[in-house]
């Protein structure tokens, strides 16, 4: 607040709309401010949990503080309830250092902005851990002196992993897997070893490439050959002195990275693993069940069939367990396929009707319409541990699921999204709702402890009304600034995400921050999950087959106009849409081809033509390009460049390797030869992940074109 002299006159002093302005400017100003130092008030949670040692400990990340950027690896002695810190990344790298470019780029596969440890890898005891900093690996004893010991490498290690007991440490060097202590163990092919490849990491949510036989005798190493890729190349124009950074992407149409599964023995064997590659070339899952066994689940090439596979590590010889297909596409479903503890398979399928997605036990179907499964947690009290939405797609409930009875037994049923970590009869379940997020630990032996959350607390207690509309029962969120008087007409904001494989209209509080911020400013912010999107069922999701751009401009815009209808105060007539990724697509989108509806756009990161993006995602929904070249250009926006009447700021990062900034420089370059005005802010040494700080500038950015195009 300012103070003003008591001695001033009446004319001196600010009208009230002047200081409305200076409030409203300092009220923007502290949200951006705070989001930045906090990176949007997730520095300080705790992250990344697993337990070890009979679920005696659980290992977690953690920063000081609200303002602390560096995660640090602690561990909770469940015995006890006592955390310490194993290792402290300002200690151990004060200097800090640059990441190895693998690193890197395995952060950015798996969305992690964290700095610091980002991740770790517990021996298979669950008393070791194993990290690397900057390149250099750490291994630490969870009941030792607390202090990590550096391990000497070959060079800059990449994803450690401990052995069964810790002793040894495998790790990837150089596109090479080596073990410390001891040496290079992977033959030098010119493949890259132990590390998964783009489409598996970005796509299949396959984030690693190397695992341990139980008893510590052999690896399992992916083999990964890129030659025939494509390359994209990175230039920092803001660097001239530095050269091009340059990686292996498998373009949609074109060739996949050749992956095989070796198992790599203590004298020098190598046994290939053997399965029909050509026609299931993706390795979605894999890792060991006993000595003498190893699981690996693998795909087509359009995903329309999916193998849980059994391979003899002595032969490389593979058997089928299991087999899960659908004809437009399997979605993936964590935690299956998977063989029971007593030798039943689990399977993933569709409910009859396609109203939900359901459990099979040995083909069994054990769950019904009434329960939409989104995840297999693992068994616990010798029944399957789920994750799943019983009322609403906007909720989730975590429930143990008896396989024999199919009777559900609720763990955590409030309103929120509930999930759930297991080991060893202990859970720990994380609830967040409309008062914050809650981390409850039950030992199995019923004791209850907390694990401390050091982050800020979140500065709006965002209640957004979630509604249902249009004949298709559209998730639809409206959030509104606070203090709204009814009947003021408010200029709409459409921040939707709108792509596949993601659920945007989520009763979690941490989805809201920002648009509660933005709503402050003088909008109507509005979120409508269209069909494609994930959660609803599979029947929603499948809509999006063959082709992105029409279900997603012709829900998006009815929903709009039934809220509309339903609420006076949103103004149709002063509509801005702003997204990221397929969010930057569907804003993009939205004014090229619906203009009446939709009147200035901010598209962030658009995959402005999908033969430009990347096989495993593309051509699950749309098919091979080849084969379906109509698709692909009924979903590009290059040629609707001549037909922009609205204004459209185009944002891109310039190091981005998800979707490459030649998507929004090429729709400039059409968009300006065909002489339409527009807007293009380019992010120099920026990823698709914008870091702290880079966000709120553009969000302030944003807002300023946003307020002038709409009068906000």
């Amino acid at each position: 607040m300012d103070a003003f002299d008591t001695s001033d006159t009446l004319a001196d002093r600010p009208t009230s709309d002047d200081r409305d302005t200076r409030d409203d400017r300092g009220d923007r100003d502290a949200f951006l401010t705070s989001s930045a130092r906090t990176h949007r008030f997730s520095y300080g949670a705790p992250r990344a949990f697993a337990f070890g040692d009979g679920a005696r400990l659980l290992y977690f990340l953690r920063s000081s503080g609200a303002t602390d950027p560096y995660d640090g690896l602690w561990v909770l002695d469940t015995t006890t309830g006592v955390e310490r810190l194993l290792a402290d990344p300002r200690t151990l790298a004060p200097e800090g250092g640059a990441l190895p470019p693998a690193e890197r780029r395995l952060r950015e596969r798996i969305r992690l902005a964290a700095e610091g440890i980002g991740s770790f890898a517990l021996s298979g005891d669950g008393r070791r851990a194993a990290f690397t900093l900057h390149g250099r690996l750490y291994a630490v004893h969870a009941d030792g002196d607390g202090h990590p010991e550096e391990i000497r490498t070959a060079g800059p290690a990449v994803d450690p992993r401990p052995g069964p007991d810790g002793s040894v440490v495998a790790y990837v060097c150089d596109d090479a897997l080596h073990l410390a202590p001891g040496g290079r163990i992977s033959p030098p092919d010119g493949a890259r070893w132990g590390l998964a490849e783009f489409a598996a990491a970005e796509e299949l949510d396959r984030g690693r490439g190397h695992w341990w036989s139980p008893e510590g005798v052999s690896l399992l190493a992916a083999r990964v050959d890129e030659q025939a890729l494509e390359r994209r190349y990175f230039t920092d124009a803001a660097h001239p002195e530095l050269p091009a950074e340059d990686f292996a992407y498998p373009v949609a149409g074109g060739p996949n990275a050749d992956v095989q599964l070796w198992v790599l023995g203590p004298q020098g064997q190598r046994i290939r693993l053997d399965w029909d590659a050509e026609r299931f070339p993706y390795v979605c899952d894999a890792g060991w069940e006993s000595e003498q066994e190893i699981l690996l689940t693998v795909a087509d090439r359009l995903q329309q069939q999916v193998l849980l596979l059994s391979a003899d590590p002595a032969t490389g010889r593979t058997r089928t367990l299991a087999r899960t297909t659908h004809p437009q596409w399997v979605d993936a479903l964590p935690g299956t396929p998977a063989r029971l503890p007593d030798g039943r398979m689990l399977t993933s399928a569709d409910t009859p009707a396609q109203v939900a997605r359901g459990l099979c036990v040995d083909g069994k179907p054990v769950t019904g319409d009434e329960v939409q499964v989104r995840r297999v947690a693992g068994v616990h009290d010798g029944r399957l541990l789920i994750e799943a939405a019983l009322r609403d797609p906007a909720e989730q409930q975590v429930l143990l699921l008896d396989p024999d009875t199919a009777e559900l037994t609720p763990l955590a049923d409030g309103p929120g999204v509930h999930t759930v970590t297991a080991s060893a009869g202990a859970l720990l379940l994380t609830s967040a709702g409309a008062d914050g997020i809650r981390r409850t630990l039950t030992t199995a032996d019923g004791r209850t402890l907390t694990v401390r959350d050091l982050s800020e607390p979140l500065p709006y207690r965002v209640g957004p009304l979630l509604e249902r509309v249009t004949e298709h029962r559209v998730p639809t969120a409206l959030v509104l600034p606070r203090g709204h008087v009814p009947g003021r007409r408010l200029p709409v904001l459409l921040d939707s995400y709108g792509g596949p494989g993601f659920q945007d209209v989520v009763a979690e509080p941490r989805r809201w921050q920002a648009r509660q911020w933005w709503a402050d400013q003088g909008f109507a912010v509005v979120t409508i999950d269209n069909r494609g999107t994930a959660g609803v069922s599979p029947a929603f999701t499948h809509a999006m087959y063959r082709g992105f751009s029409a279900v997603t401009l012709e829900d998006q815009a009815a929903a709009l106009a039934a809220l509309g209808a339903r609420h006076a105060d949103l103004d149709l007539t002063r509509v801005g849409v702003r997204g990221w990724s397929y969010g930057g697509y569907l804003a993009a989108l939205a004014v090229l081809r619906r203009p009446d509806v939709f009147h200035a756009a901010s598209a962030g990161a658009p995959p402005t033509d999908f033969r430009l993006y990347d096989t495993a995602y593309t051509e699950r929904y749309l098919g091979l390009p080849q084969e379906h070249p109509e698709v692909y250009e009924r979903d590009c926006l290059i040629g609707d460049a001549p037909r922009l009447s609205r204004p459209l700021l185009l944002i891109t990062g310039l190091a981005d390797d998800n979707v490459h900034p030649s998507h929004t420089l090429r729709l400039s370059q059409a968009l300006t030869r065909a002489g339409r005005p527009h807007q293009l802010l380019a992010l120099p040494g920026v990823t698709h992940m914008p870091p702290a700080g880079v966000r709120e500038q553009v969000m302030r950015q944003e807002l300023a074109f946003f307020r002038r195009e709409l009068g906000a």
